[in-house]
């Protein structure tokens, strides 16, 4: 990363801008879902990686105890996976106070139909009806995840398919934005000023097409592989399921959960054959087993050459040494609180940097400044 005389800093590389809520210790459907894959970006792309308490408010604003721990355990993972802060920008969102005034001056001029069509947000209400979620905070958290995106004026926003409609409200607001204050006035936007109609105004500067320089790139999807990880009964691993193996997970415990694990639900008998396509238990293998593994377990499991207990611990083999690297790592960290705190501070500064250019030029665009 180099800084022009002016101050704004500039990279070679594009940019990518990713974040998770911090919902405590994370588990191996966080870790190849998203995390491993932005391990392998920061050596590609100029990446900034938060954690987004502010996000973690919108759901759990009436029982915030347990989110500084949650923000720890969060910053551990991320490092000991293998984020690299001399690499990569990590930081913690509500440390970078713009993200929070860019949210509010993009709901100025957000259609509310634009966030109640975000898929996720019916979907969530439904999944947490024990907890009352008619707020603004709640209902304006896509439009948050587009102030923390376009904040940094990324190139790629890295997501799975179920993330991408968030992207494309993102772009549909940077696309509003630079039409609404970066357009080069037209007969019918002066009319429609003159007349003082709000409404004609709008009308007028989104149809002209006359944007002279946006402000506010428009990102693009950066589709990362996503595999099948269910968790322990089947089902998606997710802690909502209480069917998560945790990244930090002691080895015992990770085989104990392991060896309750469901499988093929035909194969009741040591002596019956398995079919490993509709197994649990072998969607982990795909995961984290070698090629020479999975077929030595699907060669077993259809001849009955192997019980589900043997199959279980190859698997329980092949995920300790992936994640025991990590383990080890963290409790290096957790042994040096000082540094973890020296390297939020320094990524949360220099997103601040960062987040200051962009809202600097927002605002004279809009005028405010």
């Amino acid at each position: 990363m180099t800084e022009n005389t002016n101050g704004t800093l500039t990279s070679l590389r594009p940019r990518v801008l990713s974040g998770m809520r911090p919902t405590g210790r994370l588990h191996l459907g966080n870790y190849m879902g998203a995390l491993y894959n932005w391990v392998k970006l920061q050596h590609e792309y100029d990446c900034y990686f938060f954690i987004a308490d502010l996000h973690a408010l919108t759901t759990d604003y009436a029982d915030p105890t347990s989110l500084r721990e949650s923000i720890r355990d969060v910053a551990l993972d991320f490092l000991s996976a293998g984020l690299d802060p001399e690499v990569c920008t990590v930081f913690i969102q509500s440390h970078v106070p713009q993200h929070a005034e860019l949210f509010t001056l993009f709901s100025m001029f957000t259609p509310l139909p634009w966030l109640e069509r975000v898929p996720t947000y019916k979907d969530q209400q439904e999944q947490l009806r024990e907890k009352d979620l008619n707020t603004y905070g709640f209902l304006g958290y896509p439009l948050l995840q587009s102030a923390d995106i376009l904040l940094y004026q990324p190139d790629y926003v890295p997501v799975g398919q179920d993330q991408v409609a968030h992207v494309e409200l993102t772009r549909e607001v940077a696309r509003r934005f630079n039409s609404l204050y970066c357009s080069q006035p037209t007969p019918a936007i002066e009319k429609a000023r003159e007349d003082h109609s709000d409404k004609e105004i709008l009308t007028a500067e989104l149809s002209a097409n006359s944007v002279i320089t946006g402000i506010l790139p428009e990102p693009k999807v950066l589709l990362t592989p996503s595999p099948k990880l269910p968790g322990l009964d089947g089902r998606k691993m997710s802690k909502s399921y209480g069917n998560t193996i945790m990244l930090s997970e002691p080895e015992a415990d990770l085989r104990a959960k392991l060896k309750t694990m469901v499988t093929d639900p035909a194969r009741i008998r040591r002596t019956d054959v398995g079919n490993p396509d509709i197994c649990p238990v072998f969607d982990l293998h795909k995961v984290f087993s070698t090629e020479e593994k999975q077929q030595e377990v699907r060669q077993g499991c259809t001849t009955a050459g192997i019980g589900c207990i043997e199959c279980k611990g190859w698997l329980a083999d092949a995920i300790v040494r992936e994640i025991a690297p990590i383990q080890e790592r963290r409790r290096a960290l957790e042994a040096d609180p000082g540094q973890v705190d020296a390297i939020l501070w320094d990524g949360s500064a220099r997103a601040r940097h960062r987040a200051i250019q962009t809202l600097q030029h927002v605002r004279q665009a809009i005028g405010l400044e």
